[in-house]
């Protein structure tokens, strides 16, 4: 999956220099953060709903299409996949961190 990550990356960022028109990934850049943001937020629903319903096949494919969208945010604000790689191997180095269960919300 690393060199499918890659090649995403690499396709993302390269839209996001040069503009590509009928291309999707140039239209969200060219629509912007909010844009975006509203696509993730789309996707992380869908992927909820598809693990709900206990569908695998949807579940992946719903997977695909949030990171495909975080990828697009990741390019619009900057980071790179080995800004994530780094942050992944420094929690990957730390053992009996479970956090306490979160109180319940009462009152907004």
């Amino acid at each position: 999956m690393t060199d499918e990550l890659n090649a995403l990356y690499e396709t993302v960022m390269e839209r996001k220099r040069n503009p590509e028109q009928g291309s999707y990934t140039s239209y969200l850049f060219d629509k912007g953060e909010e844009k975006i943001l509203k696509k993730v937020g789309e996707e992380c629903t869908e992927v909820i709903i598809a693990a709900m319903k206990d569908d695998n096949e949807e579940l992946v494919q719903e997977l695909n299409d949030l990171f495909y969208h975080v990828v697009v945010l990741m390019a619009e604000k900057g980071i790179s996949l080995e800004d994530v790689a780094e942050v992944m191997a420094k929690r990957a180095e730390k053992t009996h961190n479970l956090k306490p269960e979160r109180r319940p919300v009462t009152e907004l």
